[in-house]
């Protein structure tokens, strides 16, 4: 548990720690073009690498892919200090991101190896609080070594972390089941084409409106690759001996539910989320160190229901409550965020916060929970490698897509008022200084245009988690099995039929 905790913490501290050092970054490669894909490239390759890892650690064990996954991102993170220009700087984020799509599923998946589902909800409880940890101490931590240090040890800081959990988990793991000791067949083509098929729809999700028109021949392009990828992965994945991703998982009622829920949580979740910083800078005043301390309420509600939640079900063994409760609280918190005005304060924000928080603690871990024991053992790491990628390009897409209607509606408040050039103008070049500096009526429009763009954010963004009611109520409770059921668990038609009794 302690090695797991660390590359946890690993995983989710990196984004958390380079945000703020991403000016400067800027200032000292320069590349302001190409800014967006020192996230996009690392987000994209985690999520292109998720359900491969999850599989290699079918085919070959738990140990060797999850130490792999902590060295490849280690090496990701030392070329990354040591980049001398922007183009070297996203490769090396992308190898990093390669290596973090590891790390996120090889945790839950050396869980499911170690620990039977029936007591497995306090240990991904334990898992769930490190994310609060992560998402307080993480911009603190950025902000001094870029205040204090060279922006390259943003990355280096890495190192102690990384080589204290490739030590821990060498010996601890030491004992987990080895696989692949005859001939392994890994699934090239299906790799491919899901690389394919993944990178098209984030490219479209990410340049549409923004870099090319939505009916530009660029955009029509990828969607017509997206689709065409899809459909040929899903007929590779369906023929191959060892799929990367089994589409068997998805015959049963209770994963294809809690993949979709999955999904739905991290569209509305992340999507939501990433645009808080906006209002809370310039609406309310906050810095951008401060904007991450006024997330603690959430964090902290995240992190006690969370822990209180496994408890709960590796106590009773009962979970069906937890998704329903949860998509209702996750809804009811994003509801509440939409009806922000420029004059709420933040101590009422932060009420709003430990409601989301609260749902967003009762989904995490028990749609991960509910997913791998609906998988057989042998295909737990492909199921937890689904989930996961699933939720990922949720949060993906729920960037993307609520991005694009963040940056319309602001636009179409500030050209009400003051017309298109003032609106265009304004929207690309201000920042929380800029905006004090500004007069009176100018900042109060500004501050109503992003009200505006942040409250139609969340309105969509609690419409789409309201959906996951229905997803939760249709979940069955399908008893969590011991080591013992685990080996003798039946085929998915059979738990289907089990689950309907």
């Amino acid at each position: 548990m302690s090695g797991l905790v660390i590359a946890m913490l690993l995983a989710m501290l990196d984004n958390m720690i380079v945000a703020p050092a991403l000016p400067t970054i800027v200032g000292d490669l320069g590349g302001l073009n190409h800014l967006a894909w020192v996230t996009t490239g690392y987000i994209l390759a985690s999520t292109v690498a998720t359900p491969i890892w999850g599989k290699l650690g079918d085919l070959l064990g738990r140990r060797i892919t999850f130490i792999s996954s902590i060295a490849v991102f280690l090496i990701g993170s030392v070329l990354c200090g040591l980049s001398q220009d922007m183009g070297q700087l996203i490769g090396f984020r992308a190898l990093q991101g390669l290596g973090a799509g590891g790390l996120m599923v090889g945790v839950m998946a050396v869980l499911a190896e170690i620990v039977p589902p029936r007591d497995r909800g306090k240990y991904q409880g334990v898992m769930m609080a490190v994310m609060p940890i992560a998402m307080i101490g993480g911009p603190l931590v950025g902000g001094f070594i870029t205040d204090n240090l060279s922006w390259r040890w943003a990355f280096y800081v890495n190192l102690p972390l990384g080589v204290a959990a490739l030590a821990v988990c060498w010996f601890t793991l030491a004992k987990l089941p080895r696989r692949g000791a005859g001939k392994v067949r890994i699934d090239w083509t299906g790799s491919a084409l899901l690389t394919t098929w993944i990178t098209a729809l984030v490219l479209i999700t990410s340049w549409g409106g923004t870099e090319y028109e939505w009916a530009s021949p660029q955009i029509i392009g990828l969607a017509v690759v997206t689709v065409l990828a899809f459909i040929a992965f899903v007929i590779v994945e369906r023929r191959v001996v060892e799929p990367i991703m089994p589409l068997s998982v998805f015959r049963n009622r209770n994963f294809t539910l809690a993949g979709t829920l999955s999904f739905i949580v991290g569209f509305a979740m992340f999507g939501g989320m990433t645009f808080l910083p906006q209002f809370q800078q310039f609406v309310q005043g906050a810095s951008a160190t401060n904007s991450g301390l006024l997330l603690m309420p959430m964090m902290i509600s995240m992190m006690v229901t969370s822990l209180a939640g496994g408890a709960l079900i590796s106590k009773t063994g009962h979970y069906r409550a937890l998704p329903i409760v949860g998509t209702v609280l996750m809804a009811a918190g994003l509801a509440l965020f939409a009806t922000m005005g420029t004059d709420t304060s933040k101590t009422l924000t932060s009420l709003y916060m430990v409601v989301l928080g609260a749902g967003m603690g009762c989904l995490m871990q028990t749609t991960m929970l509910i997913a791998q024991n609906s998988a057989p053992l042998r295909d737990v790491g492909a199921a937890t490698g689904a989930a996961t990628f699933l939720r990922n390009m949720g949060g993906s897409l729920g960037v993307s897509l609520l991005g694009s209607v963040y940056a319309n509606t602001l636009t179409d408040t500030i050209t009400a008022e003051a017309g298109s050039g003032a609106a265009s103008g304004s929207a690309a070049r201000m920042t929380p200084e800029l905006l004090r500096s500004l007069p009176d009526a100018a900042r109060h429009l500004f501050q109503q245009a992003v009200t505006d763009g942040v409250g139609a954010v969340f309105t969509w963004a609690a419409v789409i988690a309201a959906t996951g009611l229905l997803i939760a109520l249709a979940i069955r409770h399908v008893p969590l099995r011991g080591f013992a059921d685990a080996k003798e668990q039946p085929a998915p038609a059979e738990e289907q039929v089990a689950a309907a009794v």
